[in-house]
């Protein structure tokens, strides 16, 4: 029995971090093909519009995640004609939303990315990637909505795929788009715009074959309906929003220090974290789905299990990229260096070798976001997301900057993680057997 949850465990857990780390990479390339292809400005400029780009993506993964969380409990309480429903919820969700940070890029732009920090050497550049990217928010929430619920319905090598397709063909077109068409921030944002739907497309096979198990339907269902599917995904959307309002507390505190040059450089670690962040979050994404399974089929032994896989993985990671970051974090930082700054490597370095040990807790801090959000606990996964995205990292940030500059931004990330590891591990404790919902069987489950 254990071999076969290990199994288990590994496929989605495997499948789920491959995608999710795709997705970061295309960040990542935007990042290095933009410091090469047209400077320290155009990474600043990227650094200031990321934050948006991460709220659009948390919404579609509240969206996706929620709904496809509430589908997977039902299923395994034989209560599965309710997917169909909320599969059709989580759309109806998604559409005004997209519709909504569409309007925002075509007419507000340019006001957006003042409020955002962008100076007159980065205006032009930052209202371009952020009209760009906002005007293809609908296809970015559909697609997260998509690979959630594929991969809660048993294919997570589908959802896979679909990531994939979507991450590589950016990057390969961001190449393109800047360097042999010469498109600037523009290519580099629609690079990235077209990525949700090259990932679509990737996926349709699965639904031309009449694979999946859920559809679209017509009425709109109970107004509880989609308030679950929200406080189920809530915390997905606040760790997405959370780390857009530290990117921009940290570029306002670094730009006051030390300018654009500061900036540049947290983009470097900025946008480095996001893919150490991605494995972390692929993780508690790809263990969510079997947590969820065996929570409404009232095993708890089992879901004790997954997460001391999920646990002992994270550390694991968590170690092997802080090594990397300490051995090679000069050469990873002269790779975003065009001109060869001394400032923004010293910055760089120092920045990578203290931010990233927070991931020996933060790792840890996803993952049990995650996970109360699976069995339905999701005030708990809010609270995790909240304390870790900005009510302990903002002051602290504020705090030990005026102390020690910006090597006291760096610390503000290891040590806010590790106070809100404290409170999430209290928390488990707190939690001594699986909510009664369950016991109870309320999803069919006797």
């Amino acid at each position: 029995m254990r071999r076969g949850l290990l199994s288990k465990f590994t496929r989605y857990v495997l499948a789920s971090v491959a995608g999710t780390l795709g997705l970061s990479l295309y960040i990542l390339a935007d990042t290095y093909f933009i410091a090469n292809g047209i400077g320290s400005d155009g990474l600043a400029a990227l650094n200031l519009a990321i934050p948006v780009y991460g709220l659009i993506h948390g919404t579609g993964l509240m969206l996706g995640i929620g709904a496809a969380t509430r589908y997977s409990i039902e299923k395994s309480g034989n209560c599965s004609g309710n997917g169909d429903q909320t599969f059709s919820a989580a759309l109806r969700l998604g559409l005004p939303i997209g519709l909504l940070c569409f309007g925002v890029g075509l007419l507000l732009s340019e006001p957006l990315a003042r409020l955002l920090g962008a100076n007159e050497d980065t205006l032009t550049m930052t209202a371009t990637y952020l009209r760009t990217i906002l005007c293809f928010s609908p296809l970015f929430i559909l697609n997260n909505i998509l690979i959630a619920f594929i991969r809660n319905y048993g294919s997570p090598g589908v959802a896979m795929t679909g990531m994939l397709a979507g991450s590589l063909s950016n990057i390969l077109l961001d190449y393109a788009f800047i360097f042999p068409f010469g498109m600037g921030m523009f290519g580099a944002a629609f690079a990235t715009g077209l990525a949700p739907i090259i990932s679509i497309a990737a996926m349709s096979p699965y639904f031309i074959k009449g694979r999946h198990g859920f559809h679209l339907r017509r009425g709109l269902g109970s107004p509880s309906l989609y308030t679950d599917i929200c406080s189920l995904g809530v915390s997905a959307l606040v760790t997405e929003v959370a780390s857009g309002v530290v990117l921009v507390v940290f570029n306002l505190l670094l730009l006051s220090l030390s300018g654009n040059i500061a900036v540049a450089a947290y983009g470097v670690i900025a946008n480095l974290s996001l893919v150490a962040g991605a494995i972390f979050v692929g993780i508690g994404q790809g263990v969510q789905p079997l947590i969820s399974h065996y929570y409404g089929a009232g095993k708890a032994t089992n879901v004790r299990r997954l997460v001391r896989y999920a646990v002992t993985l994270s550390l694991g990671l968590a170690s092997l990229i802080f090594a990397v970051v300490l051995l090679f974090g000069g050469n990873i930082s002269d790779q975003f260096n065009r001109d060869g700054d001394e400032a923004f490597r010293a910055i760089a370095i120092n920045g990578l070798s203290i931010y990233f040990s927070g991931f020996f807790f933060a790792g840890i801090n996803l993952l049990l976001s995650a996970y109360f959000s699976a069995i339905e606990e999701p005030r708990t996964g809010f609270l995790i997301a909240v304390l870790r995205g900005c009510v302990v990292i903002v002051p602290l940030a504020i705090a030990l900057s005026a102390i020690w500059g910006i090597t006291g931004i760096w610390l503000a990330f290891p040590i806010a993680e590790a106070l809100v590891l404290a409170v999430g591990i209290a928390h488990v404790r707190g939690l001594k057997q699986l909510p009664r919902s369950v016991a109870r069987g309320e999803y069919g489950i006797r």
